[in-house]
């Protein structure tokens, strides 16, 4: 059985909007004020933008390591490959 390469981005993406959603119906049913409650979605907010930032951080690192392998690859395979005669 195959799994596909984007299943792992499809499940982190439907965690994450499940998770806001989540967060939003239990501030909103929360017996607080309106200031308190603006206030913890603030920073409900300021912490998914954080750990956003973090996996599109690693996401570039790991683009970047994959990028930077394939190209030595190639130029190892160019240095093996032989030369056409004219």
């Amino acid at each position: 059985m195959t799994k596909d390469k984007s299943s792992g981005g499809k499940f982190f993406l439907g965690a994450l909007i499940g998770g806001a959603v989540g967060a939003v119906a239990g501030l909103l049913t929360a017996p607080k004020s309106g200031k308190e409650t603006r206030a913890d979605i603030k920073k409900k907010a300021d912490d998914t933008k954080k750990a956003a930032g973090k996996k599109i951080e690693q996401g570039k690192k790991a683009a970047k390591s994959w990028k930077d392998d394939l190209f030595t690859r190639g130029k190892d395979d160019e240095k093996e490959a032989p030369v056409a005669k004219k």
